[in-house]
Formats: structure tokens, sequence, C-alpha cells
């Protein structure tokens, strides 16, 4: 199979799909692999670290696009990318369909079969793709609440960790998925005073287990979480619907009742976001303020360390894109039914349910159209 790498065009984005390791265990297998000149430069990853293992190095995007049988990517791809999809031609990268009906709309045109890094599951039910960027994101999201607590920019003026005599921040985090475990671990580290919420009893157990009186855990009632976001210093949205929009728990009039200064960092914002005030941001222009307090919410965190986040995540993505490459695109989502999760958009057709019903479109199921 000739398997395409172009280089990631959003908005301060440097990761990239597949590392020269990678490219030198498909070359193995009897595999074309085409990358775009600079598509790891500025991580590290040089034109000649790719040509060595065995690459062909091409100078643009559209040539990538028009050459490959499989195009792999980081995120989602922007209009000028959707245009070069062909039909038959196989996208395998982020998309984050749900809150987003203009890419829906431009992959359905495309022909192409589009599959979701983040729906794609594993056999104990959890997200295999989706999770090295949510630790990435999770820890992230600590040092930028860190960050902009401080007055030079914008926060309250407040020290994560406090000192003795003098309290620390106060932390919400919604959500004790990947995102928020990871969220909460560097909180505690900082010397934080935490609070994580979910409707997971069983995981909420588990953190009380491991962190004792350290952190203090919620059932995720309405009425509770109201009262703990407005006496926050920050707030940590790590909230997840598998392949569907994020729901809002935090409500504008909730946004209003907050300290002024305080800190409200979205990491749900691929999937649209779980605070009302929330719009997507990027890392040249990361934070806005509603009624007094700071939103950060880069739609793309672990963009900001861009080598750490490529190598976490083709460590997990390498196996799906090598089983792709050796048995073809049908074959190995008929075998493999965790892959099959991740197929969003197919010939056409949208077979991702979540998706069909945050955006109110009919879908056909994978399996179907696999069979046909």
């Amino acid at each position: 199979m000739i398997v395409g790498v172009p280089q990631e065009v959003k908005n301060n984005e440097f990761r990239v799909g597949l590392t020269p390791g990678n490219v030198r265990g498909l070359c193995k297998r009897g595999h074309s692999i085409l990358v775009q000149r600079g598509a790891g430069e500025q991580i590290g990853l040089s034109d000649e670290s790719y040509r060595l293992a065995g690459a062909t190095l091409i100078n643009s995007a559209a040539e990538v696009f028009a050459k490959a049988e499989m195009v792999v990517k980081v995120k989602e791809p922007q209009p000028q990318e959707c245009a070069m999809l062909r039909e038959d031609q196989i996208l395998f990268t982020y998309l984050h369909l749900a809150p987003d009906p203009q890419q829906t709309k431009a992959l359905l045109a495309s022909g192409a079969s589009c599959i979701a890094y983040e729906t794609v599951t594993s056999f104990n039910g959890t997200l295999p793709l989706l999770a090295p960027m949510s630790e990435v994101a999770g820890r992230m999201s600590i040092q930028a609440a860190a960050t902009h607590l401080e007055k030079t920019n914008g926060g309250l003026g407040i020290l994560m960790a406090g000192v003795p005599g003098v309290a620390p921040a106060r932390v919400v985090i919604l959500g004790a998925g990947v995102v928020g475990r990871n969220a909460l671990q560097m909180a505690v580290g900082m010397g934080a005073d935490v609070c994580i919420f979910d409707r997971n009893i069983d995981c909420l157990r588990q953190i009380d287990t491991l962190y004792g009186n350290r952190v203090r855990t919620f059932y995720a009632d309405p009425l509770l979480v109201e009262l703990e976001v407005c006496e926050a210093d920050v707030v940590i949205g790590a909230v997840l619907l598998p392949g569907a929009a994020a729901p809002k728990l935090v409500t504008r009039e909730m946004v209003r009742k907050m300290k002024t200064g305080a800190v409200v960092v979205d990491v749900a914002i691929d999937q649209g976001g779980c605070f009302e005030t929330s719009k997507p941001t990027t890392h040249t222009d990361p934070t806005f303020i509603v009624d007094g307090v700071l939103h950060y919410c880069v739609a793309n965190m672990p963009g900001a360390v861009a080598r750490t986040s490529t190598f976490a995540l083709t460590n997990a993505t390498y196996p799906f894109i090598e089983a792709l490459a050796n048995s073809g695109m049908e074959k190995a989502l008929s075998q493999d039914h965790h892959l099959r999760n991740g197929l969003s958009i197919h010939r056409g057709n949208i077979t991702s349910e979540p998706v069909a019903k945050a955006q109110k479109i009919d879908f056909v199921p994978a399996e179907e159209l696999l069979a046909a």
C-alpha cells in the first residue's frame, strides 16, 4: 500500500503521523511511504531520518494526497485537505466530527473512508488511540491553569501550591476519565486543594483509595457541581462521551458566579466543550475572558509538546496503521471490530451513530456497508 504523511497545517500543530521508526517498519512489510518534506523538522525528525528509514520525500501536500492510498495524519483535515481527498482513499486521523458539521459535509462529499482515532476501541472498552493524547492534555491542563492563574497572565494571582500560612488554589476537575485522572495527578503533585466529579462510583472509589484525604471525590450531581465551580480558582473540563458532543456541565450563569480571575481549561473543546461559554482557541491566542473568568480552550493542546505527543500517539496508532496497510481496509475492518468502531464516514455515508445524532442526519452501520 502507498501510505502518505502530509505536514500538519493546523495553527501551531507540529506533530506528525508517522515517525522514522514507523516508516522503517512499514517499508520492511513492502509498503511505500510518502512523507512531505519538513513534516517532522520542527520536532527533531529530519527529512534525512525519514529518507534513511525508507520513505520517499515529497515536496507538497497535494502530491502526497494525490498519490497515497492511505493518508495518515494527526489533526482533523482542514478545508483545503478535505478538498484533496478522493473516493476509495483511506484517511486515518483524529476527526472530532460531532460538533463540526462543515467538516462532516466535506468528508462525505470526498467519498473517502475516514477512520477516527478517537473512537477506535479496545477489548476492555477503552479508547486506546485517544488515551495517549488525553494523558498529555490532562497533564498540560494543570500547567496551563497554573500559568494563567498568575496575575501577569490574566489570573487572580494565585500560586497553585500556596505557601505555609496561605491556602493553595482550589481546583475542580469535571470528569475522572483519562484526562481527569492525569489532571488530578498533576494537581495533587503541585499541592493544590483538589476535588473531582464523575458519575462512575467505582472510578471515584479507586481515586479515594489511591489519594485518600488529599482529594475530595463527588458524584456529578448538578447542584454540587455548581457549588464547587463557583468557589473554584481553577476548573478543568475533562468530560467525554465517545464520538459525541460534550455535555454542557457549566452554564453561562455558573461562569457569571465564579471569581473574577478564576481560570477554566476546557479540554473537551475538541468535542464542542463542556462550558457554555467555551469557544476553540489556538496556541497563538489561547485565552479569552467571559464575565471576568479566563478561558483556556486550545483545541490541540498536545501540539505544544509535539515531540512527546508524536511518539506517544504513534506508539498507539502504529499497529492499526500496519493492519490497514497489510490487509487492506475492508479486510482489516471486517476482522477487527475495535478498528471498525473508528470508521466514521465510508463512501459518502455516516457510519458513526453519535455523529449522526449530534448532527441530526441518517447513518448506516459500518457492518452493512462493508458486507455490501
